[in-house]
């Protein structure tokens, strides 16, 4: 008889005893058998803060020195702000619906709220022109410079992004985990997008390259960037830059500065730390003066470490 033949008649030839699977035993299965950089439940104890800190500070610092950005300009302002686009779509939806019932007062205050937004979608419209602007003129086939970064949402964010990517040109964006959740906007460049889940590492990377911000219109985000930015340039923590407000009209309303000056509670020399603008090209001409005149290091590599 062959082997062949040998178990031919139902029979099984030995087998080798196997060796179990790792994902087979009770051993490996135990959260105690995970490698500890794959294991989530021990990278989220609050005994592992600091390696979440510290890999929050490093993933994106590795990845734009990666893709050589060098510097950056930052522009906040609100998620609220919408694109003329829509704006006029509302409002032309709203005046219909009202002319279908126009004795309904909630048709009628729908109708005032999309008017009222079409004073705030120029903002819009100029941090797109100013994106753009900025995006044409400082990127080179070498190195970034004058990357346009943002908060990566919808609003003054998506418009930035947006001027950049009119442009052809690459830009940042620092997003947040939110309990709402908060999506990219479309004009982020992917390789670009971030995520974080704490506000002061990502407030750290906006300023971590940045040789200006323009802050346009925004609520207690956007006060709490400025004032930080503010914070850190009255106490010589990171060297003097531009910090355009956008709408002088907007942030006299919001903001009383030169009472703060007048009651003690900064210096009259601090109030020259930011500048009022009205329309792209202003900020850029303003950021184009700062640097000519020697005000500060040109758009390098960061001087000091935050």
């Amino acid at each position: 008889m062959n082997k062949k033949d040998k178990f031919a008649l139902g029979t099984q030839a030995p087998q080798k005893p196997q060796t179990p699977q790792k994902s087979q035993t009770p051993q490996t299965q135990s959260s105690s058998f995970r490698l500890g950089f794959e294991d989530d439940d021990l990278l989220k104890r609050d005994e592992l803060r600091p390696v979440r800190l510290q890999l929050e500070l490093l993933k994106p610092d590795l990845i734009l020195e990666e893709l050589q950005v060098r510097s950056t300009i930052v522009v906040f302002g609100s998620a609220r702000v919408p694109d003329p686009e829509t704006v006029e779509r509302d409002c032309k939806a709203a005046r219909q619906r009202l002319e279908e019932t126009p004795n309904d007062p909630e048709c009628a205050k729908d109708l005032k709220r999309a008017e009222r937004k079409r004073e705030h979608c120029r903002y819009y419209s100029e941090a797109r022109k100013f994106a753009e602007i900025v995006s044409k003129e400082a990127q080179s086939n070498t190195h970034l410079d004058y990357v346009i970064a943002t908060g990566g949402g919808p609003g003054i964010m998506e418009a930035a992004n947006r001027g950049a990517a009119d442009a052809g040109a690459m830009s940042v964006g620092f997003n947040i985990a939110l309990p709402h959740e908060q999506f990219p906007n479309p004009y982020i460049s992917p390789e670009l997008c971030f995520q974080f889940h704490y506000f002061a590492l990502r407030k750290m990377h906006f300023l971590m390259r940045a040789k200006a911000l323009v802050i346009f219109p925004g609520g207690f985000g956007t006060l709490d960037e400025l004032f930080e930015t503010l914070t850190l340039i009255q106490t010589g923590k990171i060297d003097p830059m531009p910090v355009l407000l956008f709408g002088e009209s907007y942030w006299r309303r919001i903001v009383n500065f030169e009472a703060m000056a007048e009651e003690g509670m900064i210096a009259e020399e601090d109030l020259s730390i930011f500048t009022f603008v009205e329309s792209a090209e202003q900020a850029w001409a303003h950021i184009n003066a700062f640097y000519a005149e020697g005000d500060a290091p040109p758009p390098l590599m960061r001087s000091s470490p935050l």
